[in-house]
């Protein structure tokens, strides 16, 4: 049995339709979305809205690294976000919409704390850098979290073409977390705490 993709596509129709008219709900001759269709396309909306903000910031993100390693990092996924984007623009029109981006108030929020970090460190430092991965896990981790429910908000509505496409974006994202986690860990954090003066007392953190 083909999917509810290549079924609509058979019919004329997009698969929004076609899912809908499976459900049997109609009005008169007009079928209307589901409102986990809608959902679904409005969570859409939001990481073509985030994903596309977050290319506007990864320029700053990459000036401001300290290390090459973090610099190369940036830069490899700034590449991706950009096939990220193309992606999400494949599945709007699998859907049959118009890439369309929804105001995504938590990337704002994320990306407002990278530049207030970016204010708040001294250049040239390891502690801008340590601070910049945990800025930039922060966004990886809500990217996870979003593409991972969208992935089986598809696969409900039998859009499997759109889940694997979706997949693979979620699979690049847990990658880059990991990579900045290895980056962090190899000598970053460690050099960043030796940095201006320390003058916390360790005994106050021994239980």
């Amino acid at each position: 049995m083909g999917t509810a993709t290549e079924t609509g596509k058979k019919n004329g129709m997009n698969p929004e339709t076609e899912t809908k008219k499976k459900g049997g709900s109609q009005q008169g001759s007009e079928e209307t979305p589901s409102y986990l269709q809608k959902f679904f396309l409005d969570q859409v909306k939001d990481m073509y809205y985030a994903e596309q903000e977050l290319l506007k910031t990864m320029p700053e993100m990459k000036n401001a690294a300290t290390t090459e390693e973090l610099e190369d990092a940036i830069e490899e996924h700034m590449k991706q976000t950009q096939r990220h984007v193309k992606r999400l623009e494949k599945v709007f029109k699998m859907i049959g919409q118009k890439p369309e981006g929804k105001r995504c108030e938590a990337m704002d929020g994320l990306i407002k704390e990278l530049k207030t970090i970016l204010r708040e460190t001294e250049e040239n430092t390891m502690t801008r850098d340590a601070a910049l991965i945990i800025a930039a896990q922060k966004i990886e981790h809500y990217e996870i979290a979003s593409y991972g429910g969208l992935v089986a908000l598809a696969i409900t509505l039998g859009l499997e073409r759109a889940a694997d496409i979706l997949d693979k974006t979620l699979m690049e994202e847990e990658m880059t977390d990991q990579m900045l986690t290895d980056i962090a860990e190899a000598y970053i954090n460690v050099e960043a705490e030796h940095e201006g003066k320390y003058s916390w007392d360790k005994k106050l953190f021994m239980v």
